[in-house]
């Protein structure tokens, strides 16, 4: 039973920031510890893959689903649901005594996260609809995403190198913890909006059988190729599943999964454009820089974690940044300016060589590309959920998080793929450099159509004003 309570701003943004940063932290922990996990476990080469395919498959399958259901059933029922499911999942997946366990832990871990991650960001878009408090909280949520992620990185290399590798599932239990208490007493406790029209179930199965499918036959084309039948057959099912989906979408008369017309709003078309681009590109860029730190300069995964950092500080950097320049500049002026800025880094990155080293091939390229991409998180993700309507707010954030986790998982495999091919079969530290090396030149091109995106679409886009820079002496609220 619902109670109707005041919004209380502060907790809501510190629920929402200890979500995000729990969020990315979990999906770049548990990467360094893998072959600790390995040799604990007893995984086989192929079988390891799966403790990141079956978090990757549960939480971009499901997240469209965990949009809808916080906008049908209210988002803190969901949040708090979400959050209960991600700890007790992490907690399991720790205590797991062979690979079956985590690997069902690390899928309930994905569904967890695509119940919360849409639902938090859905409150925040509601709690902060327009003004200078939408710019800084905004801004607030990419510094603690950006942190998660790097931090991630640091923290996995010290939890397996010191603690064992069961602490990088451990991790996430005290911050669920924290998260929920802090949700279940700070966050308002609204009902959801009276729905007149029933859920259309056969859009939502085609949607996420489809969404699953197209995770599930990219992050396979580690083993298999991308002309091989298995992947040709995977994602013609799931291309076909989706088509279908847009069908029954078309004509329902039921509440929709996704309401078609969400995407003719041009800021939410040109936002989650962009937003596929730049997770295809950041993901891979963090994988192939982690892998030259450690195979080419020669760091273990504690110290590389420690190189890294300044990638963190840089996010957070350019997210203050974007706040002090968001009441004056206008949203889309910010997106092509860190997409430049970040793709300027990456070019730069895909200079490195086999003698390279951290200062003079990683430190400075780490700071730019992360200080454009700092500029780019708020205000990217405030275009995409302004201007929706209160009951889509989950979806559209739903969306957004769907853009960028098929975005991550198209880009590692694509890229993964090409710098795969250049490196070839001999893997010595000259071809191993030569593959990161296009790698991140090819993360560089999706930047520079990232930045296409936002000087054509989004520039023809009807941002609300509320987005649009204060004029002298306006408040902005």
């Amino acid at each position: 039973m619902y109670q109707n309570s005041a919004p209380r701003p502060g907790q809501t943004l510190a629920v929402v920031a200890v979500v995000q940063f729990m969020v990315s932290l979990d999906l770049s922990v548990v990467n360094v510890g893998l072959p600790e996990i390995a040799a604990g476990l007893g995984f086989s080469a192929a079988g390891l893959t799966w403790v990141i395919h079956a978090y990757a498959l549960t939480f971009g399958g499901l997240l469209l689903l965990g949009g809808k259901a916080a906008d049908r059933y209210g988002r803190k029922r969901v949040l708090l649901l979400g959050l209960g499911l991600f700890g007790l999942a992490s907690l399991l997946g720790g205590f797991a005594t062979d690979p079956a366990q985590l690997i069902a832990a690390r899928a309930a871990q994905g569904v967890g996260a695509a119940m919360l991650a849409p639902a938090a960001l859905a409150l925040l878009a509601s709690t902060f609809p327009s003004g200078k408090a939408r710019v800084k909280a905004f801004g607030i949520w990419s510094a603690t995403n950006a942190a998660g992620g790097a931090f991630g990185v640091l923290v996995g290399g010290l939890l397996t190198q010191y603690a064992g590798w069961r602490w990088v599932m451990f991790v996430s239990v005290p911050m669920a913890a924290v998260a929920l208490a802090l949700a279940w007493r700070g966050v308002a406790d609204t009902a959801p909006p009276v729905r007149d029209g029933r859920p259309d179930v056969l859009g939502a199965v085609l949607a996420t059988a489809g969404m699953t499918l197209l995770v599930f036959g990219v992050v396979r084309t580690d083993q298999y190729g991308w002309a091989s039948p298995i992947t040709v057959t995977t994602l013609a099912v799931a291309v076909g599943l989706l088509a279908a989906f847009v069908l029954v979408e078309r004509g329902t008369t039921r509440d929709p999964l996704v309401r078609l017309g969400l995407l003719a709003n041009r800021s939410v078309l040109g936002a989650n454009l962009f937003n596929l681009l730049v997770g295809a590109a950041m993901a891979s860029a963090f994988y192939f820089v982690s892998l030259y730190l450690q195979r080419v300069v020669g760091a273990g995964p504690a110290l590389a974690g420690v190189q890294l950092l300044p990638f963190a500080f840089g996010v957070i950097a350019g997210a203050v940044i974007a706040v002090k320049l968001g009441y004056r500049v206008a949203p889309r002026t910010l997106l092509a300016a860190g997409g430049l800025l970040t793709a300027t880094g990456f070019a730069w990155f895909g200079l490195i060589g086999p003698d390279g080293t951290f200062v003079a091939d990683v430190l400075a390229p780490s700071i730019i590309a992360s200080v454009g991409f700092g500029l780019c998180l708020g205000p990217l993700v405030s275009v995409a959920t302004t201007g929706v309507a209160a009951h889509e707010s989950g979806t559209a954030s739903g969306l957004l998080n769907s853009t960028r986790q098929i975005g991550a998982s198209l880009g590692l495999a694509a890229l993964g793929t090409a710098a795969a091919h250049r490196a070839g079969p001999a893997a010595t530290v000259e071809s191993l450099s030569a593959g990161y090396a296009l790698g991140l030149s090819l993360c560089a091109a999706l930047l520079l159509a990232a930045v296409v995106v936002a000087l054509t679409v989004l520039r023809r886009a009807d941002v609300p004003a509320s987005l649009e820079p204060s004029a002298p002496g306006r408040s902005g609220t």
